[in-house]
């Protein structure tokens, strides 16, 4: 059992894990375990014994069955697929359980919606990890950007290479969704966070599971996003950035150690939990609006693929 004991003489929330997979092991185990005010008590996994290895590094409980994993438990961190997390973390907020979603929180408008009702009525906190709005750098971006105004547009860029054969990330959903369910989220969120709420979105395919997406923002702004998880590693990239007459702002891009802004989006959890407040930046109410976005994106992809406009 791994955990950091809570200041002030409290105890500390009792967070449980629920996914066995590279992410699981690498981000949230490490970032449950080293956060305070957290005790990492138990994993929950559909594979034996990938459950019992991961809970006996970190002296926590295994579980296959989900209500004896969430008995014990004031939190629940998910890292696992987006079909598996809806029925899953809706459970858990019907159990009274605070939430930390993974991106996206659902394929479908539909399952956002499960998501968004079991938490409001269980009034249970919820932080969606959108990895780069838990950074330090990029909060200080934001804080200037959106203290100067003024800007026209915003563009991004993101080359992603989680569909080669040796990344760790090439796994069962990311093939079927692609990089609109996997990057676009992370990118809708910063434009989201520094342009204004996005009002509507226009979307075009490329070749593989390449993505275009023209978003238009509240107060006028528009932006573009183009995302793939097919580059090769030469091809690998990252860029986002704003443009007004000031000139342009560059974001800092996404950190290679994902644990320190988990550390953040988890400490944010257990204050909102500890406090009874329900609202945060990036809940499982924004992450509902991010995926309407990304759902009118699909259904606009699918549409001209299906007329044979967009690229095979």
């Amino acid at each position: 059992m791994h955990g950091r004991g809570a200041s002030g003489g409290q105890r500390p929330l009792r967070f449980g894990l629920a996914g066995t997979g590279y992410w699981a092991r690498t981000a949230h185990a490490p970032a449950l375990a080293s956060t305070d005010g957290i005790e990492f008590t138990a994993v929950w996994g559909r594979n034996q014994q990938a459950t019992a290895d991961l809970a006996a590094a970190y002296g926590a409980s295994a579980h296959q069955d989900m209500a004896a994993f969430l008995a014990d438990l004031d939190g629940v961190a998910f890292a696992v697929p987006p079909d598996v997390q809806v029925p899953l973390a809706a459970r858990a907020a019907a159990a009274g359980k605070h939430l930390l979603l993974e991106k996206p929180i659902a394929t479908s408008p539909a399952g956002a919606d499960i998501l968004v009702s079991a938490v409001e009525r269980a009034r249970v906190a919820s932080v969606v990890f959108f990895t780069a709005r838990f950074q330090a750098d990029v909060r200080a971006w934001l804080a200037d950007v959106t203290a100067r105004g003024g800007w026209a547009g915003g563009a991004s860029a993101w080359l992603g290479t989680a569909l080669q054969e040796s990344s760790p990330f090439n796994t069962p959903w990311r093939r079927d969704k692609g990089a609109l369910w996997d990057l676009a989220p992370h990118a809708v969120s910063l434009l989201w966070a520094s342009l204004g709420p996005v009002t509507s979105v226009l979307a075009d395919a490329g070749p593989a599971d390449v993505s275009h997406l023209v978003l238009h923002h509240d107060g006028g702004a528009s932006s573009t996003v183009t995302v793939t998880l097919s580059a090769t590693e030469a091809a690998g990239f990252f860029e986002l950035y704003l443009w007004g007459a000031a000139g342009r702002s560059a974001a800092p891009g996404e950190g290679g150690e994902p644990v320190i802004p988990l550390r953040a989006a988890l400490t944010e959890l257990a204050a909102n939990a500890r406090s009874g407040q329900a609202a945060h930046a990036c809940d499982v109410r924004f992450g509902r609006d991010v995926g309407r976005v990304l759902a009118d994106a699909q259904r606009q992809l699918d549409a001209r693929r299906g007329s044979g406009l967009g690229a095979p």
